[in-house]
């Protein structure tokens, strides 16, 4: 398997470690897309893939600005253009970077998007400002999720969930 995804034996169980690049919502978009079309989940596909584009970028934007970034080594899965098993495309992974990690679980009656990181601090949403480029990431999980929240790892980081009905 790939240092990038991971497939548990548990086909409800997967996950997608991302780089630390902008490009990694892309990567996690496209990540949840596959897993929904296999899982035929299609109809969650637009809630789901919006909450775990926040998840993302606030791990980006916040959780990773506050962690020194090693000398970056890309690994082989992380060339442009690498397939990985499951088919979704990685624009950079880097074996010594700290990465995100978006999983996916499936357990009827509900799915669990969950985005883990390398810092301890929890999300917190900020007053929304409707008129800001950016602010508004855990109002629109907020809606768009039955419920969510945060734990922290540990061995250090912290995991941001989502919880969504099947029905």
């Amino acid at each position: 398997m790939s240092p990038s995804t991971t497939v548990a034996a548990d086909p409800d169980v997967v996950s997608c470690a991302l780089a630390p690049r902008h490009e990694s919502v892309r990567t996690a978009r496209e990540f949840t897309k596959l897993t929904l079309n296999r899982w035929e989940l299609t109809d969650l596909f637009d809630d789901i893939a919006l909450v775990a584009s926040e998840l993302v970028t606030n791990a980006l934007r916040h959780a990773l600005a506050a962690v020194p970034a090693p000398e970056q080594r890309t690994s082989s899965w992380g060339r442009r253009g690498a397939q990985d098993p499951i088919g979704s495309r990685l624009d950079a992974c880097s074996e010594t970077a700290p990465l995100i990690r978006l999983s996916l679980v499936r357990r009827s009656p509900q799915v669990v998007c969950a985005v883990s990181d390398p810092s301890g601090q929890g999300p917190v949403a900020r007053e929304a400002d409707f008129i800001a480029e950016s602010g508004r990431g855990l109002h629109l999980v907020d809606s768009f999720s039955q419920s969510w929240g945060w734990h922290p790892v540990t061995a250090g980081g912290k995991v941001v969930w989502a919880l969504f009905d099947l029905s």
